[in-house]
């Protein structure tokens, strides 16, 4: 379980190419890592990847991705030198300043367009294969593993808009986001369920 609230970046090292799956080394510049162990969840670009191998030496940690996952989510785009945002496991009675995230991606979002206002970033967002249904005015997504509220629905543009504040530019890949790019997107699961109950029992009338 992931609050949406990232910690900051670290850069991938290495990216080794298995037997259907990928391994990604990842640094441990800014010390997120020096308490994780084999098995540890951790949400790299809003994806939940698992900690494989520890390397204390070079002082850097493995995450092993599938082939689905890859195929899933912009991880497949990634090369050495980029930088990732970096999210650890929530623990239990730590102040959740974002909203509840799992770390499953449902698919990558397209942007649209950018808008500078000041030191702030509004981006309109391309949402695929109908899952619009699933956004609403003021309500939650997790995009690049970001908790982000969302400040407009297009439902007939499939859009959506969220605004960046300084201090998410700062810490995140998004100081980096050009129009086109490809983000990872997690809908809220509580807001799935409501939506797909409401429907089915439509369905069913």
């Amino acid at each position: 379980m992931y609050t949406g609230i990232v910690q900051g970046l670290e850069k991938i090292i290495d990216i080794q190419k298995g037997d259907g799956f990928i391994s990604l080394v990842l640094s441990n510049h800014q010390q997120f890592f020096n308490d994780v162990f084999i098995g540890a969840s951790v949400s790299i670009n809003g994806t939940c990847l698992t900690v494989t191998k520890i390397d204390n030496t070079a002082n850097q940690v493995h995450f092993d991705v599938s082939n689905l996952t890859l195929d899933l989510t912009t991880l497949k785009f990634l090369k050495v030198g980029d930088d990732v945002n970096i999210e650890r496991s929530a623990k239990v009675g730590a102040e959740n300043g974002g909203h509840n995230l799992y770390g499953h991606i449902e698919g990558t979002a397209k942007v649209n367009s950018l808008e500078r206002h000041g030191e702030t970033l509004h981006i309109d967002l391309e949402i695929p294969d109908g899952n619009i249904k699933y956004f609403f005015l003021k309500g939650f997504i997790g995009l690049n593993g970001c908790s982000l509220t969302v400040n407009r629905v297009d439902r007939e543009k499939n859009e959506i808009s969220i605004d960046l504040i300084p201090e998410t530019l700062r810490l995140t890949t998004w100081k980096n986001i050009q129009v086109n790019d490809q983000v990872n997107y997690e809908i809220d699961q509580m807001t799935r369920t409501l939506v797909d109950t409401l429907e089915n029992i439509h369905q069913h009338k």
